[in-house]
């Protein structure tokens, strides 16, 4: 989806296609047919933009065939589909009965992480409209906390050069930009926005920034004013932008809280829990891990790294951060000039869901990825842009 800003700019909108996980490229081809296309023909959109995601599998059968690569554009193509943006952060095994600390692997110390996601920055250029001449690829923010001493930020950050060095030589030859967007999560060595200015100051590339989560930025409890002013002011570029709600729990002492909280404790991914103190925030890797071992204060409220479906929020006692993603989108594309031109609808736990709120069937599935981008389409058009046929 495409819309108009004030400035006359066009802001792009799409889903991100992690929630049908394909290893494989027939796979890809095969959550196109089923599951992109109808959400577009719900929507009675000509086009619909998705965030692809293509596992480490994907990427390379595309990369080494030329005519895969293609065949790819052409059934986009033929339904009605397009891509401005990709998913780099997961490399494999994101559709695994137990994802958790898996994602994280490889980081930015690690060889494969940076020919991967320069893969993607040559599949990305070949995939990009005719009209586009910019495409954003969201990527890992860096590695886990642990183990991630100087050595490893050194070999991260070397990482990011050669990288920017690619994307540059990668316009010279195709005439198309890709920027890189390092994602900032819980419990990563760049778990929030503040955490991002260090590793990206003075980097030479200015291809590389931060992809803006909002999930993750209500997790950690972050003011959406204040941290994206942080960001600019440090001139850190801001590639593309997550619209996504976390999991909120405004009294997590309460047995009956705690009992819709354990609702969403599941085992396939992980979801970090965060809460506020006197003496700065706390957190768990878990959400089991919180309501079970008595080690996260319960006297405020907590929040945890669950996305959650943006048109349906959990019934009371929980609900979702609906408003700080509203408060971002203020940010984000609410001034003069917006600050990313790339968002994204990124819920990919439906299936994860506790199983009275999953979609039972294809059909289900696709008319809530519709509803999440319907109000998304509104939230934007409120705050002044124009929805693009």
């Amino acid at each position: 989806m495409r819309f108009r800003h004030p400035d006359g700019s066009t802001v792009h909108l799409a889903y991100c296609t992690n929630v049908h996980p394909a290893e494989t490229l027939d796979g890809v081809l095969a959550q196109l047919r089923d599951h992109c296309e109808p959400v577009r023909r719900r929507l009675g959109r000509d086009r619909l933009g998705i965030g692809l995601w293509l596992a480490k599998d994907a990427a390379r059968a595309l990369t080494t065939d030329p005519a895969a690569l293609r065949g790819l554009r052409g059934e986009l193509d033929r339904r009605g589909l397009e891509v401005v943006t990709l998913n780099g952060f997961p490399y494999t095994g994101f559709g695994a009965e137990e994802v958790k600390y898996r994602v994280y692997r490889p980081d930015w110390t690690e060889s494969p992480r940076l020919d991967h996601t320069t893969d993607l920055a040559h599949l990305l250029a070949a995939l990009l409209p005719e009209d586009v001449t910019e495409g954003t690829i969201s990527t890992l923010p860096l590695a886990w906390r642990v183990p991630f001493g100087a050595a490893a930020a050194r070999a991260a950050r070397a990482a990011l050069t050669t990288l920017g060095e690619r994307l540059d030589a990668l316009e010279e030859l195709t005439g198309k930009s890709v920027r890189i967007g390092l994602e900032p999560e819980p419990g990563c060595t760049v778990e929030t926005t503040a955490d991002a200015i260090g590793p990206l100051t003075g980097l030479a590339s200015p291809r590389i920034g931060v992809c803006v989560d909002t999930c993750h930025l209500a997790t950690s409890f972050e003011d959406p004013a204040t941290a994206l002013d942080a960001l600019t002011a440090a001139g850190v570029t801001i590639p593309k932008a997550q619209l996504s709600a976390a999991l909120h729990a405004e009294h997590p002492h309460l047995p009956e809280v705690r009992e819709a909280l354990a609702a969403f404790a599941e085992p396939r991914f992980l979801h970090q829990t965060r809460t506020r103190t006197a003496a700065g925030l706390r957190g768990t890797d878990d959400l089991g891990e919180a309501l079970t071992e008595a080690v996260l204060p319960d006297g405020a409220p907590w929040r945890a790294h669950f996305h959650v479906p943006l048109h349906a929020p959990p019934a009371p006692p929980l609900t979702s951060t609906l408003p700080v993603l509203q408060d971002a989108l203020v940010r984000l594309v609410g001034g003069p000039v917006p600050l990313t031109r790339h968002l994204e609808v990124e819920t990919y736990t439906w299936q994860a869901l506790p199983p009275e709120l999953r979609p039972r069937n294809r059909t289900q599935l696709a008319e809530g990825i519709a509803a999440e981008l319907v109000l998304a389409r509104d939230l934007l058009v409120d705050l002044g842009l124009k929805e693009l046929p």
